[in-house]
C-alpha cells in the first residue's frame, strides 16, 4: 500500500464511514470548505495545517488517532483503530463507562 497524505486519509475514512463533508465538518466543528481542502489540496499551493485541536476532533470522528493522520506511512491497524475506540471509552461519563461494560459482559455471556 502506498503512502497516503492527511487529506487522503481523511476522505478514505470519511467515505468509509458514509459520513458527507457536511456531517464530518459538524463533528469536527470546522467549515465545510475548510475540510474539502484538507481533503483537496491545490497543486502549487502550501497544505492547510490543521490545528491540534481541530486534528483531534477530526481524528476522533473518523474513530483513527491524530498519530495515524499525521504519519503518511502508517496505516489504519488493528492497533491504530483499538487506541481510538479506547480514548473515545475514557471520554465518556463514569455512567456511561459502566453501561457499555455491562453490555458487554451481557453479550459476552451469549456467546
Amino acid at each position: 500500500m502506498s503512502a497516503l497524505s492527511l487529506g487522503e486519509k481523511i476522505n478514505k475514512h470519511r467515505v468509509e464511514k458514509k459520513l458527507s463533508l457536511d456531517k464530518l465538518a459538524a463533528l469536527a466543528e470546522v467549515s465545510k470548505s475548510y475540510l474539502w481542502e484538507l481533503e483537496n489540496p491545490r497543486t502549487g499551493k502550501k497544505p492547510l495545517k490543521p490545528s491540534a485541536e481541530v486534528l483531534a476532533k477530526i481524528a476522533a470522528a473518523l474513530a483513527v488517532t491524530t498519530d495515524y493522520l499525521l504519519d503518511e506511512k502508517a496505516t489504519a491497524d488493528t492497533e491504530v483503530l483499538q487506541e481510538a475506540f479506547f480514548r473515545k471509552f475514557n471520554q465518556l461519563e463514569p455512567e456511561d463507562q459502566e453501561k457499555f461494560k455491562q453490555m458487554l459482559e451481557l453479550w459476552n455471556k451469549k456467546k
